[in-house]
């Protein structure tokens, strides 16, 4: 491990965005860590991300104001639409309500540019690509890595930032990713060969039988991403880039709204994704390995709050290690899970919920006019994780 300034020697394995906005979180509290990425170079894969204000205010308080502001697109609302005519049939507010709700924007973007404005946060040789841990032993002092190119570090604590098919999970419960039944196509389309509304910078969301669709700009308006769920039974590769057929969304969306199709017709290429879960009920801390991320909590995408929750989980971790030399590195990672396990075993439950809304014709939803439906998201976009109880 490198030289640390001080506090617990940490070793972050997985160079996502919960492993480098943990990595960022740590170095602004003046504790020194290392990341080991499994894949050879730093660049990251997937389409658009969703990140609610309970994200962007951790993402501020790093610095990455600016670096937003120029690259990602506020969100003027939610917007669900019908998947047939494409009329909508239910709006949450966003924009300058919810900037003024919340202190900070709702925000679109690619997930590489976020990835990148982290990764220039961190001092030089911090993260270490090409490093794929293959356990990790506990010990009473701290934990040791193993890595396949047969080598070892020793850190005082471990955390397991490595998503759904976590290494680092393994050392703790022996459960497996389960299948959803859900696959979900992922694209980036140039917005002028696109339908999407015009002026519309916001969050689309066409519902229908089995299935939804859910399309918005980013990279300042230039682009359209979208992702298409489709039902299937057979279970196909668990991967975030693993080529898919554009001929079989459109396929899969017969019927549906002409913008929708449209939008996959103006996508060059689409990739495939199938969605896992995992079981929640079980501890994700030792004395000396923690998780966070997809790692501790996978959840589907239908709240789009996955990597949101990361950030909180990062954020919450560095602010129970700043301590961690008075109280011990055991003490902090229980307050730490104690902190974030209501939370996201919740938004969980949120997440398989919105299937529902989503995918079933019948169900329930609030007229486009309805109160201010800001109201019905406070608990999610108001929460600020970095504040975790002393006790």
């Amino acid at each position: 491990m490198a030289e640390h300034k001080h506090g617990p020697r940490v070793a972050i394995v997985g160079a996502g965005i919960t492993g480098l906005t943990l990595a960022a979180a740590l170095d602004r509290s003046g504790v020194t860590c290392e990341v080991f990425e499994r894949a050879p170079g730093l660049g990251e894969t997937g389409a658009g991300i969703q990140l609610g204000p309970n994200a962007v205010r951790l993402l501020h308080r790093l610095g990455l104001a600016d670096d937003l502001a120029k690259t990602a697109v506020p969100s003027a609302g939610i917007e669900l639409r019908s998947w047939e005519r494409g009329e909508v049939i239910g709006r949450i507010p966003l924009g300058d309500r919810c900037e003024e709700r919340f202190g900070v924007p709702y925000y679109l973007l690619r997930r590489s540019d976020l990835h990148a404005a982290l990764l220039r946060l961190l001092p030089a040789g911090t993260v270490r690509p090409g490093k794929a841990c293959v356990a990790v032993d506990e010990h009473a002092d701290g934990a040791e890595l193993r890595f396949l190119d047969g080598t070892a570090v020793e850190a005082d604590l471990v955390v397991g930032a490595d998503g759904i098919r976590s290494v680092v999970r393994g050392c703790l419960t022996r459960d497996e990713p389960v299948y959803s039944g859900q696959t979900v196509y992922r694209g980036l389309a140039p917005a002028d060969r696109t339908p999407f509304p015009a002026g519309e910078w916001a969050s689309l969301i066409w519902a229908g039988p089995g299935q939804h669709f859910v399309c918005y700009p980013v990279a300042g308006g230039e682009l359209v991403n979208f992702v298409a769920t489709v039902p299937s039974g057979r279970q196909p590769t668990e991967s975030w880039s693993e080529p898919g057929e554009i001929r079989d969304v459109l396929e899969a969306y017969t019927g549906w709204d002409p913008t929708v199709l449209g939008i996959v017709e103006a996508t060059d290429t689409v990739t495939r994704w199938a969605l896992h879960v995992r079981e929640s009920d079980f501890a994700w801390s030792r004395q000396r390995i923690t998780l966070a991320g997809d790692a501790a909590h996978p959840m589907l995408p239908f709240m789009a709050q996955g990597a949101s929750q990361g950030i909180e989980d990062a954020f919450a971790l560095a602010a129970c290690l700043r301590d961690a030399e008075r109280s011990g590195i055991p003490a902090a990672l229980q307050r730490y899970e104690a902190a974030r396990r209501p939370r996201t075993v919740l938004v969980q439950q949120r997440s398989n919920d919105m299937i529902r809304v989503f995918h079933d014709p019948d169900a329930p939803r609030p007229a486009p006019e309805h109160g201010d439906l800001l109201d019905t998201v406070s608990w999610l976009f108001g929460h600020d994780a970095e504040q975790v109880p002393t006790t």
